[in-house]
């Protein structure tokens, strides 16, 4: 079988020979570190990440390299085409004949636990900066891990607490029948549940689904204040349109568990306004967002990033300043040495790294826009809620990860 990746072109941030004297034995191989951004590039989630995630992590890369001294950056990406065998087949292949030191991205759930245990049993670091499964920093966190971004749990608590405050309590759930599906539906009902919710009906749906119909009649059907999306890409955009169509959206307050803003623009804003989302990103945030975001744009002819886009920056950036400072691509030393201390983030403000690999820092809840409420494209989210970092993230102690003591 065909491996189905590329290399990305040789980023290089690198001084004069002669400028540095390198000692005898460098740590870092060849003073290279190899990063593989490993998504999505043709499927459902490949707005969400695909080739802007790429480009993002090349931005990242421009902006290690007046701290880089002599070490060269090399960027590679696969295409796991959402399939844990496909991932975890490049990834070996990227760190067993490549010399891939760390991968980033991953956007599928299934297919990052899969990668998560490979990169341990090989000591290379997972910035997993889209995984959404909160398992990854639960009962399967490693010390070769950081879960980057978001997760399942931060966004059905934030979601759950910006709703709760305007009386939105009962909820019904349109799942992915999926690890992703499963986690966000999960972790969403442990926060609501604590806030005096209820959930008064689910139904799940396999990925790719193109009729939403059934699903949707049972949710009006169930009375519910809430009808919650634990899906994503193709399928929420799909879902939130039929939702429309179906006139749910005037009764009925809709959220999206996991939407970002390709996916909002491919809704359009007639059918996707009064959407509750919860992201750790928006373009249009402040001054440093904007900022990154006019790059980007300027990269991929116009699109401001998404979240996840973000994340693989910010990951990116973060795991090649802790390689240099702890002058290693052992896995376990490179995370370690993300932890010793917060991280100023240009994008999503202090990020801490915790024991069990999650990156913690603050969420924001959104209303979509209405249309004659937006200026023209992208502008599309209005702030409802902010989540500060304290009670962003599942606490430590919550999660079952082994790490904790």
């Amino acid at each position: 079988m065909r491996i189905p990746f590329r290399r990305a072109g040789l980023a290089v941030a690198v001084l004069p020979a002669l400028a540095v004297p390198l000692a005898a034995k460098a740590e870092i191989p060849n003073h290279t570190l190899k990063i593989g951004i490993l998504n999505d590039q043709s499927g459902p989630f490949a707005d969400q990440s695909g080739k802007g995630s790429v480009a993002a992590a090349e931005l990242a890369v421009e902006d290690f390299a007046k701290d880089a001294g002599p070490l060269k950056v090399e960027i590679l990406y696969g295409d796991h085409q959402n399939k844990p065998d496909i991932g975890s087949n490049i990834v070996r292949q990227w760190v067993d004949q490549d010399g891939v030191t760390a991968v980033a991205d991953a956007v599928n759930s299934g297919v990052g636990l899969a990668v998560n245990q490979i990169l341990h049993d090989k000591n290379r670091t997972f910035v997993a900066s889209n995984v959404g499964t909160s398992d990854l920093t639960g009962k399967f966190c490693e010390p070769t891990t950081v879960q980057w971004n978001m997760d399942t749990w931060a966004m059905g608590n934030a979601t759950a607490r910006a709703l709760a405050k305007q009386g939105d309590k009962s909820w019904y759930f349109i799942s992915f029948d999926y690890a992703l599906g499963q986690a966000l539906q999960r972790d969403a009902t442990e926060a609501l549940t604590k806030l005096g919710g209820t959930v008064v009906g689910s139904v799940k749906h396999p990925l790719g689904t193109t009729d939403f119909g059934s699903y949707l009649l049972q949710a009006q059907s169930s009375g519910a204040r809430v009808v919650a999306f634990a899906d994503t890409g193709g399928d929420l955009i799909t879902g939130v349109k039929q939702a429309n169509e179906f006139g749910v959206t005037p009764k009925q307050t809709l959220a999206g568990l996991f939407t970002q803003i390709t996916d909002v623009e491919a809704m359009g804003l007639k059918a996707a306004q009064g959407l509750i989302v919860t992201e750790s990103f928006y373009w249009d945030l402040n001054d440093a967002t904007r900022a990154f975001s006019k790059r980007f744009a300027a990269k991929m002819g116009g699109k401001m990033p998404t979240a996840n886009q973000a994340g693989v920056y910010s990951s990116v950036l973060a795991y090649l300043q802790a390689a240099k400072a702890a002058d290693t691509i052992e896995g376990d030393k490179v995370v370690a040495q993300m932890r010793k201390a917060p991280i100023q983030d240009p994008l999503l403000g202090t990020v801490t790294v915790r024991v069990d690999g999650r990156a913690v820092h603050p969420m924001y809840v959104f209303r979509v826009k209405k249309p004659d409420q937006s200026k023209g494209k992208w502008d599309d989210y209005e702030l409802v809620d902010t989540i500060p970092t304290d009670q962003a993230f599942r606490p430590l102690t919550d999660g079952g990860c082994a790490l904790v003591h």
